[in-house]
This record gives C-alpha cells, structure tokens and sequence, in this order.
C-alpha cells in the first residue's frame, strides 16, 4: 500500500487459507528496505510456514532472489497489468484503506504498532467465506495443527 505522495509504504501479505492480513512497516520504499522488512518479519516466524509470496511486478520487489534464498521460500509474480492474479491482496488492501491507512496518510508519520493494530482489528473480524471464524483463528488452528509437538 502506498501512502500520499507515493513516499511511504506498507507492506502487506495475506495467508491465502486463513485470509489473515500482515501489515509490515519498511523503513522506505527502495528494494532494499522491502527486503530487509520482509526478511526480518520471516525469519521472527516458525521456519517452513509459509511456503510461497505472490508479488506484483513492482521494482521494489527487485531484490526478491534475497529473500528467497535467504528464507528458503518461493517467488511468484503477478503478470504485469493483472491485479486480478492478486485478488484476495488487492481486496485486503481496500480492506485495511477503509479500516485506518487511507490513501492520504503519510505511512512515515505513524509506527509498526498502529498498522498492526490495522491489521489485528480486520483479523478479529468474523467472516462468512471462514464459516463466521475469524482469520486469526483459522491461522491459529492451522498454525497449532501443523506444528503441534507429538
């Protein structure tokens, strides 16, 4: 998500099962801070859990053969031109606008806490498309079902 004057940034991923949203906040926009944000977030999380990232054609995805080899996790991309390849991210990011990033807001004036908070009130939502669980839970029970201790 791009904020006002297309100088700050949020990055957002979404769990394609459990539909739930994470917001990362970079430190800018070039390749590297995408990087460097997106590293630091994967390598906080249980190894393996996340198999796959879908990126769209944007040059500050440029560094993604980094964050590939780093995190052993594949890259894809969106075809140029084809948000539709992207749906459940474009619609979550029209989500998090209406929740509290809207497009006027300068993502340099606000902390990695509130666009979590952003985030976390669009996860305790309930949804229909979830059987009326919200995406937390569904992540949490497949979180806890994959990497329970037998």
């Amino acid at each position: 998500i791009v904020g006002i004057h297309h100088k700050s940034a949020v990055i957002t991923l979404v769990e394609r099962l459990s539909k739930a949203i994470i917001a990362l906040k970079p430190e800018g926009r070039k390749a590297v801070d995408i990087e460097n944000s997106i590293n630091e977030w994967l390598q906080s999380v249980p190894k393996n859990l996340f198999k796959s990232i879908t990126f769209d054609c944007g040059k500050e995805f440029s560094n993604w053969k980094s964050i590939s080899n780093t995190n052993d996790i594949d890259i894809y991309f969106a075809d140029p031109g084809t948000p539709s390849q992207r749906g459940l991210n474009e619609h979550s990011n029209g989500l998090l606008r209406k929740d509290g990033l809207p497009k006027e807001m300068d993502f340099n004036q606000v902390n990695q806490g509130f666009i979590s908070s952003v985030a976390s009130k669009r996860n305790h939502i309930p949804r229909k498309s979830l059987n009326y669980q919200t995406p937390l839970e569904v992540f949490l029970s497949y979180v806890n079902g994959k990497f329970c201790l037998a």
